[in-house]
């Protein structure tokens, strides 16, 4: 049974609000980079395509963001660098349950967020990204 999912429709942003800029940069620019998604320090916030990061209150806390990986080195150099900046183990690189194919690996940041790598399977892509364009 083919199963289809539609992903780029859903989410304009997402803004989380940490404790601690820098380390938060930290953390998020080495999970970040295995997976080929670029973190642009904007200053007074981070961007890596639909995530926003800022300082701020209220704090974000217990949310869980998974980040999709090309494949399980991805998943297993993340969960490295998750380590190695800060992170806290949630679940070593493994196969999950949740559908054929999932393999994932989980670390808290460093305000406690849920984040997670995952490489679900082989699926077809239909495009490696959604490319939008404005005029200035």
């Amino acid at each position: 049974m083919t199963q289809r999912f539609h992903f780029g429709r859903l989410f304009d942003h997402v803004h989380i609000k940490v404790r601690d800029l820098g380390a938060s940069k930290t953390f998020y620019c080495a999970v970040l980079e295995p997976l080929g998604i670029e973190v642009e320090d904007r200053g007074s916030y981070l961007q890596a395509d639909e995530l926003s990061v800022s300082e701020g209150e209220p704090l974000t806390t217990g949310l869980h963001l998974a980040f999709q990986a090309r494949d399980r080195d991805a998943v297993h150099a993340f969960y490295e660098a998750g380590l190695a900046s800060g992170g806290k183990d949630y679940g070593a690189p493994g196969p999950r349950p949740y559908k054929p194919g999932y393999y994932a690996a989980f670390v808290l940041d460093p305000d406690g967020n849920n984040v997670e790598a995952v490489m679900d399977g082989t699926p077809s892509r239909s495009a490696d990204s959604v490319v939008m364009e404005w005029d200035s």
